[in-house]
């Protein structure tokens, strides 16, 4: 058998190894989906494994399964089938596996007792539930017996035998007395796990009651009372103490099974006087504490969620004054099964492959059975496509028709595990599950998300694209998940637009689109702030808000969370809230929240009114030491704002007097502190209060106090040695301060000695801070220390530190330096080290001088400013990158070794040239617009070509407003050509222009600029109106209505033959003038105005037409010919003194009449 396993899982690993696993398809939660979809049956609720019964009411075991098509149910009890359809008093609910049992008819509940297990089936496999043991629930009654009064003497153990009848499920027990009164349990008297009730030792006051114990059964909601005991204690006037023991369990030692996951109670009750008290421990380590838990006053120890590390052995310790007894309960923790890897569903395409994996651990290990749609499975198996090595299934080019369900079977001897997974062959076209067209708005630089729900088997490929254009979004600002979400990292304005999600695969393709709008967040600009404002005055909250002016927004303030009313005290305008006359219910948080419809801001502020504390008093000094005094004083009013600390200020007389200097600050509720003080200072000390308002005043001074002198208690800080010379090394310190001088005559003492040389201490004492040794050889480590001491004494000694004596100019230049891999701007460079002994210092660095010495491109001029670099290395082969170079240039550099002070002779010098580059951007770029259609482009060549110049390229593309629209156009350059005419195609079009620099490594660095917008627009627009179609079209058709007049004109005026005008026209005639000469003038002032209908000029006056009707002669030589035609002459009038004369003018023709209005 070890030998079949070890060859099964070798056979697994290599299959693993050798095949490609398909993604599982995950099918949707879509009710379309979910109605077309076949699918093998799924279990969805089954009765428990172990049910337990009401025999009061009917019997429901519950089967309930989904899957399409419908399954269809089936039931074996004590695994034969069961017949439901002869049995009358079982049905089956309609649409489910759910057994109904009902008695009304008769029958008893125990007939039923059993194991039933229910099968769910469809076309595409079968389900399978748990073995499910039915039981009917008892409730037994007591047995009558009749108790005989136990005896027992004082201080004797005893123990109640309570003995509940069986019942299922077990009842549970607890004492009462006779009259329903429960005993009272404490250290000496409890009951036990199995219902006993144990007296550690009787007291005489035991037989003042009776014992019953009592069985409540939860099934039946019932409590049984056996029959009560009663105690006669005899008694005597001395009663003998007892050493412990063990009244359950008995013996030394007692073993416990616990399976995991379940409760661990463990039980000690001990008999003894006095009561013994009991201990618990594990043996070999501790108990866990975090799930321990001891009860009925340590008798009981109760752990939950047993593990496998529980295992051990436990102690139980019972002790008194007269000795102890131990007990070992050796705990074995075992495990039913319990999934380590639960087999799920696996849905599949055509020709994909897949597996099942059903792992499962417990104590002993679990055996694995897999069984399909409910039988068992065969190993070998006849389907090629299907191979079971142990707890796994291989699927291998799965095919239409291969459905089923499996069912995994882990099993030992504490129970067993069963579980359902189907294998579901699907092929399906792609479709789209969201709402289609969706808009979403969201805010200006938030992270998106775009949904896209799609599904198909074989799982189809979804790309999505923006505005039906370009490649599949994915990758930079764009991320696109398998669930078909495209995350937008950082939503921007020009990522609006439509996007489209496209699902395909060899069935089809669909898709769906979204559309997406950036708004700018609704923010607020200018917050409020916290205020301190003093009772009576007024505060004001200001809350700026900016949003996009699409989106509406609405501002509402809140005090303390709550909804804030406004009144004549608080006003609210469009940017503050503003509380007048401020009193102490105005304290509070106030918040100004600005929502819309996507998104949100809060700011708050907090308003306390409140007021600075005043000082201090009474400053009185008590317990004076060495240094230390105790200062006590008498806080002031604190004005309704608690005083968080005081502030203990100090002057002295001798090093500063007259600066109050600060000491230390203690918390508010203090009102006496110790100061501790320094040696050799003559103090007075004053007291300030301090709220979150400010500071107090100061209170007035306390007396003086002086502290007596000491020797120093400082170290000197700062302690280094170091060379200023070659031969020389200065050891300077910090001075202590004033305050811990604490005597007079302040002085140090210095130590030192050369390291490592046994040389005995040299010293010297000084008043300065900084003393110099002459004479020393070239960087040598010293070992020094400082001393402060005064006039009582020396002070201690500071830590010994290592300085070194001066450096000298390093001796050595490195060698052999070189250059490798010479790019464009980087180059690699290699030397060999100096002797470190040559560096006469300490090593820094190896400092590389190198500069440009040319240029490769002929004729341009560089600068040869030298630069560094520094290399820090202690490697035998030392190397390091020379970057930031100029492309295409000749350089040459140099390196010198450097201590802290010196840099040494320089190596060998090294000339290299670095490969062609792209270019910098052109020196220039400018944009003039010269004319309506045209754009005018210029630029130089850059400063930098890096290369030889091969030419130039052009990008552009049309701007529309602030947004970037249609495509790029691209133009290429000879490397001579510095300008370029772009025709417009509309005189409002404005571009975009991209600019680069070519070599033949590819475009340098952009140039980027917008054409400029044009300056005279609207005169353009005014001048040149006549050539705008509209104003052509509304010419033409004023034109027209024009000619048809004159037309209806001639043919009524050939209708009537001669007549006057007015006759014809709807205008009054003024009263008729006879003139001397006998004529008659119809002129009047009418004769200046036009006529109605007359047409007006372009500048705005209006002119009585040429050929207008009103000035047509009723006589003269105007005749019509033979066919009505008008063959005369018109005959007008010029002024009131012209009779109707013989003088014409020339016939005005429709034509004419059009000249005329252009």
């Amino acid at each position: 058998m070890l030998g079949q396993g070890r060859h099964a899982a070798l056979a697994l690993v290599s299959l693993l190894l050798s095949w490609r696993e398909a993604t599982p398809i995950e099918v949707p939660r879509d009710a379309r989906i979910q109605q077309e979809l076949k699918q093998p049956p799924t279990l969805v609720r089954q009765s428990v494994k172990d049910y337990i019964v009401d025999p009061r009411d009917n019997i429901i075991i519950e089967c309930e399964a989904k899957g399409n098509p419908v399954p269809t149910f089936s039931w074996r009890k004590n695994r034969k089938f069961f017949n439901i359809a002869k049995d009358p008093r079982v049905t089956m609910r309609k649409g489910s596996g759910t057994l109904e049992i009902g008695f009304r008819s008769g029958g008893r509940p125990e007939d039923y007792e059993g194991e039933y297990q229910c099968f769910a089936k469809n076309d595409l496999g079968t389900a399978l539930s748990n073995k499910i043991l039915l039981r009917v629930s008892k409730a037994p009654l007591w047995p009558k017996e009749v108790l005989e009064p136990v005896v027992v003497t004082e201080g004797s153990p005893l123990v109640l035998l309570c003995n509940p009848p069986p019942g299922l499920p077990p009842p549970f027990t607890f004492w009462m007395t006779s009259g329903m009164s429960p005993i009272r349990q404490d250290k000496r008297v409890s009951m036990g796990l199995n219902g006993d009730m144990y007296f550690s030792n009787v007291i005489a006051r035991d037989a003042d009651t009776d014992y019953s114990c009592n069985a409540r059964f939860p099934f039946t909601h019932t409590i049984q009372q056996k029959n009560p005991f009663t105690l006669k204690v005899h008694t005597s006037r001395k009663v003998a103490e007892s050493t412990p023991t063990f009244l359950s369990p008995s013996g030394s030692q007692s073993s416990k099974m616990v399976l995991r996951d379940e409760h661990l109670l463990l039980e000690c009750i001990a008999a003894g006087l006095p009561t013994p008290t009991i201990k618990w421990f594990k043996k070999g380590g501790d108990l866990p504490g975090h799930k321990v838990k001891f009860e009925k006053f340590n008798k009981t120890l109760k752990m939950v969620s047993v593990s496998e590390e529980d295992d051990g052995e436990y102690v139980c310790m019972a002790n008194n004054h007269l000795g102890s007894i131990r007990h070992s309960i050796f705990v074995h923790v075992k495990a039913a099964p319990y999934w380590l890897d639960k087999p799920t569903d696996l849905v599949l395409a055509p020709d994909e492959n897949g597996r099942l994996v059903c792992r499962a651990n417990g104590n002993p290990k679990p055996e694995i059975k897999w069984l399909m749609n409910g039988e068992p499975l065969e190993n070998p198996s006849p389907n090629p496509s299907r191979q079971v090595l142990g707890d796994t299934i291989i699927f291998r080019s799965v095919q239409m028709g291969g459905s089923a369900v499996y069912q995994c079977n882990a099993s030992n001897e504490h129970g067993y595990l069963l579980a359902n997974a189907f294998v579901s062959v699907l092929d399906m076209p792609p479709r789209m599950l969201g709402a289609k067209k969706q808009l979403i708005k969201v805010i200006e630089n938030n992270r998106t998300f775009l949904d896209c729900p799609f599904f198909g088997s074989p799982l189809p490929e979804l790309r999505w694209f923006k505005n039906g254009q370009g490649s599949g979004l994915d990758g930079g600002q764009y991320r696109a998940y398998i669930n078909g979400t495209l995350e937008i990292k950082k939503a921007r304005a020009e990522d609006e637009g439509t996007y489209t999600c496209v699902a395909s695969s060899i069935l089809g393709m669909a898709e769906n689109q979204v559309s997406l709008e950036v708004k700018e967040r609704t923010r607020i600009v200018g917050a409020p702030e916290h205020k301190s404002a003093i009772r009576g005055s007024t505060a004001r909250f200001t809350c700026k808000v900016k949003s996009d002016p699409s989106l509406p927004v609405t501002v509402t303030w809140t005090k303390d969370d709550k909804p804030l009313y406004l009144g004549w005290r608080l006003k609210k305008d469009e940017e503050s809230l503003t509380i007048s006359n401020v009193n102490e219910g105005d304290e509070g948080t106030y918040a100004c929240t600005v929502k819309s419809e996507i998104d949100q801001d809060s700011a708050s502020a907090r308003l306390t009114v409140l007021d600075r504390p005043d000082p201090p008093m009474d400053l009185d000094l008590s317990d004076p030491a060495a240094r230390s005094v105790r200062l006590t004083w008498i806080p002031g009013n604190d004005h309704r704002s608690p005083i968080t600390e005081f502030l203990v200020q100090f002057e002295e007389d001798r090093w500063e007097p007259g600066r109050w200097q600060n000491l230390s600050t203690y918390p508010g509720d203090f009102n006496s502190v110790i100061l501790q003080l320094a040696p050799f200072v003559n103090y007075q000390f004053r007291v300030i209060a301090i709220n979150t308002v400010g500071q107090s005043q100061p209170s007035r001074p306390s007396p003086r106090y002086k502290t007596s002198g000491a020797a120093p208690d400082a170290i000197p800080r700062g302690v280094r040695g170091w060379g200023s010379e070659k031969d020389n090394m200065e050891i300077s310190w910090e001075p202590l301060l004033d305050l811990e001088r604490n005597g007079p005559n302040l002085r140090y003492s210095v130590w030192w000695r050369r390291k490592d040389a046994g040389e005995e201490w040299s010293n010297v004492t000084t008043e300065g801070s900084k003393h110099v040794v002459h004479n020393t050889d070239t960087y040598v480590p010293y070992e020094v220390k400082v001393q402060a001491r005064n006039e009582f004494g020396p002070g201690p000694e500071s830590n010994q530190v290592i300085g070194y004596s001066g450096e000298d100019v390093p001796t050595d230049a490195p060698t052999d330096l070189r250059v490798s891999k010479v790019g464009s701007t980087k180059a690699n460079i290699h030397w060999k080290p100096v002797d470190p002994a040559s560096v006469r210092g300490e090593f820094k660095e190896y400092k590389l001088y190198y500069w440009r010495e040319s240029s490769l491109v002929p004729g341009l001029l560089v600068s040869k400013e030298k630069r560094t670099k520094g290399v820090y290395s202690t490697a035998s082969e030392p190397s390091g990158i020379l970057s930031d170079l100029v492309p295409y240039s000749r350089y040459q550099m140099f390196m010198v070794v450097a201590n802290g002070r010196f840099e040494g002779p320089p190596s060998n010098t090294v000339e290299f040239t670095t490969k062609e580059g792209v270019p910098d951007a052109p020196r220039f770029f400018r944009i003039n617009r010269r004319s309506f259609d045209s754009i005018y482009l210029e630029w130089d060549k850059p400063l930098e070509p890096n290369g030889i110049l091969i030419g130039y390229q052009l990008k552009y593309r049309i701007v529309n407003g602030s947004r970037v629209g249609g495509r790029t156009q691209l133009e290429t350059f000879f490397p001579n050509v510095t300008d370029f005419t772009l025709r417009l195609p509309d005189r409002s079009t404005r571009y975009n222009f991209f600019l680069s620099a070519l070599t033949q490594i590819g475009a340098g660095e952009v140039f980027a600029e917008e054409s400029p917008p044009f300056a005279n627009q609207a005169y353009i627009d005014q001048v040149d109106i006549a050539t705008q179609g509209w104003f052509i079209g509304l010419m033409c058709a004023i034109a027209l209505i024009i000619l048809i007049l004159l037309i209806v004109c001639f043919i009524k005026r050939s209708r009537g033959g001669k007549y006057p005008v007015r006759d014809k026209k709807d205008l009054p005639l003024d009263p008729v003038d006879q003139k001397e000469d006998g004529s008659f003038d119809y002129h009047s002032d009418e004769d200046n105005k036009p006529l109605q209908g007359s047409q007006t000029s372009l500048d705005g006056n209006v002119k009585e037409s040429d050929d207008s009707l009103v000035d047509y002669g009723e006589g003269g030589d105007g005749q019509f010919n033979e066919d009505g035609s008008f063959i005369g002459q018109y005959t007008v009038k010029k002024d009131k003194d012209e009779t109707e004369g013989n003088e014409s003018s020339e016939a005005t023709s429709p034509v004419n009449a059009i000249y005329s209005l252009a």
